[in-house]
C-alpha cells in the first residue's frame, strides 16, 4: 500500500525559506512520478511542482518558479520541496502525491493516484 508522509511544515515570516519533505513507501519509488500540490483556504488545490523519479527531471509551477526547488534522495524514498522567499501568498496546507503517468495535464489538475496527509505552512 502506497503511503506519502509529508513534514516540515512550519510558521515562516514573509522572506523566509522551508524546506519541506515526502517519505515515500510501500511502493517502487522509481516507478511513480511525484508532485507537490497546495491548497489554500477557500480555493482549490494548486499545482505547485513534479519531478520523474526515474530520470530526475522536474517542472516547476509559474506561480513558484525561482523560489521553489523540488528534488529527490532515491536511496531515501524521499522527495523535497525548497521554499525561498516565502510571501503570505505562499500559505496552505502542503501534500504530495505519486502517480504512474504523472502528465502534465494529471499535474496541473491535481489528478494524482495516491496522496499525503498533507502539511501546513503559514507565512506572515
Amino acid at each position: 500500500q502506497v503511503q506519502l508522509v509529508e513534514s516540515g511544515g512550519g510558521s515562516v515570516q514573509a522572506g523566509g525559506p522551508l524546506r519541506l519533505s515526502c517519505v515515500a513507501s510501500g511502493y517502487t519509488y522509481r516507478r511513480h512520478c511525484m508532485g507537490w500540490f497546495r491548497q489554500a483556504p477557500g480555493k482549490e488545490r494548486e499545482a505547485v511542482a513534479r519531478i520523474y523519479t526515474a530520470g530526475g527531471q522536474t517542472y516547476i509551477a509559474d506561480s513558484v518558479k525561482g523560489r521553489f526547488t523540488i528534488s529527490q534522495d532515491e536511496v531515501k524514498n524521499t522527495m523535497y520541496l525548497q521554499m525561498n522567499d516565502l510571501s503570505p501568498d505562499d500559505t496552505g496546507m502542503y501534500y504530495c502525491a505519486a502517480d504512474r503517468l504523472c502528465g502534465y495535464i494529471r499535474w496541473i489538475r491535481a489528478d494524482f493516484d495516491h496522496w499525503g496527509q498533507g502539511t501546513q505552512v503559514t507565512v506572515s
